[in-house]
């Protein structure tokens, strides 16, 4: 029998020689799962069932818009899951970025809300493969302060190229978020079927409210602290933004009865290519953040849905009208759904949208 320290000298010697010989060693999974997602998502409120299994929280990184996360992964950022929205999930596919989803290791996989079930090019592709699980979903929709806009001033998506509001407006630094206000402002809701000469159209909308745009922002955090400065007085919102901000007192409103309708988009999370930790951990946290328990803080706190029908059908009835979600069907009617798009579409819209916040 060997000893432990001639079986240690045995194990060093060996390693030696693996090393000398050039030999690579098998990868060693990391010890924690890592997050590439957007901030405030770190909030252990969406994955209790991880924290509680694996006693705290996964590692965090962050990125402003899915384009800076796009980039920075083509250039070799590493991580295990990421958060991207359903109109990049079929670009970052086609890169190369994600690696398939079991879906028998999903808990909630048969749970999700039908209407993002049946969106092409979302949560499988057309061979069957699964590569995105929806977390949660909301609108960009008009957002104003109530004591300095009247409400007949903002009845129209128009409102963001009147030049009443030059400097008082805010949309987001988000070419997806832009190009769904401009499209819904000229008629198109189905942005999947843009024509060349809807798109000029939509560009030249986005340079008039240019004129008007105090800051374009990038989390709701710059956007909460701009309208209750009194800074902003118009802004393309997501629903967070006035959630948090009413529940702090401030006379803020959304109008998703605008004449053009409101956007609303659905996010998710996906394995990335490449990844380090454990696959187990992945799926423990991608079955955490779509518990059905988490449905009603997603509500409640942040004014979103969640993408669990049965936790959404367990949400207090009061709080659902509240929300505007008592009738999921009803809600996405009058609605253009930022549904996957031609990556080619996609990248024409990133570069006119740079060029238009640079004044062109």
């Amino acid at each position: 029998m060997k000893t432990a320290d001639t079986a240690k000298a045995h194990a060093i010697a060996a390693l030696a020689a693996l090393l000398a010989l050039g030999t690579a060693l098998p990868a060693i999974a990391a010890d924690n799962l890592t997050v590439f997602d957007w901030s405030g998502y770190e909030d252990p409120a969406f994955h209790p069932a991880y924290t509680e299994k694996h006693g705290g929280s996964p590692d965090f990184s962050f990125f402003g818009d899915e384009e800076e996360a796009f980039q920075k992964l083509r250039s070799g950022f590493k991580a295990d899951v990421a958060h991207p929205c359903s109109q990049s999930v079929v670009k970052w596919r086609e890169a190369g970025l994600l690696e398939p989803l079991d879906t028998s290791k999903l808990a909630a996989w048969n749970d999700i809300l039908p209407n993002f079930k049946t969106m092409k090019n979302l949560m499988t592709s057309e061979d069957g493969t699964a590569w995105f699980i929806p977390f949660e979903w909301g609108n960009t929709v008009l957002t104003y302060r109530t004591d300095t806009v009247k409400p007949e001033d903002v009845a129209s998506l128009k409102a963001f190229a009147d030049p009443k509001f030059k400097d008082r407006v805010s949309i987001g630094d988000n070419v997806d978020d832009a190009y769904a206000l401009a499209s819904l402002a000229i008629g198109v809701k189905d942005w999947t079927t843009m024509t060349d000469a809807q798109f000029q159209e939509a560009s030249a909308f986005l340079r008039e409210v240019h004129k008007n745009v105090r800051l374009y922002w990038t989390d709701n955090t710059d956007l909460s602290q701009a309208m209750a400065s009194g800074e902003v007085d118009l802004a393309w919102a997501w629903n967070e933004t006035a959630t948090t901000l009413l529940a702090e007192g401030q006379p803020v409103a959304m109008r998703k009865d605008t004449k053009e309708g409101l956007s609303t988009w659905v996010c998710g999370y996906v394995r990335l290519k490449g990844a380090e930790a454990s696959p187990d951990l992945a799926y423990d946290y991608l079955n955490a953040v779509t518990d059905p328990a988490v449905a009603a803080y997603m509500v409640e706190s942040w004014g979103y849905g969640h993408s669990n029908a049965k936790g959404m059908a367990a949400v207090d009835p009061k709080i659902l009208a509240d929300k505007g979600y008592a009738d999921v069907d009803a809600f996405v009617a009058n609605t253009l759904f930022q549904s996957p798009m031609p990556t080619e579409l996609r990248q024409k819209m990133i570069a006119e949208f740079e060029k238009i916040k640079s004044g062109y």
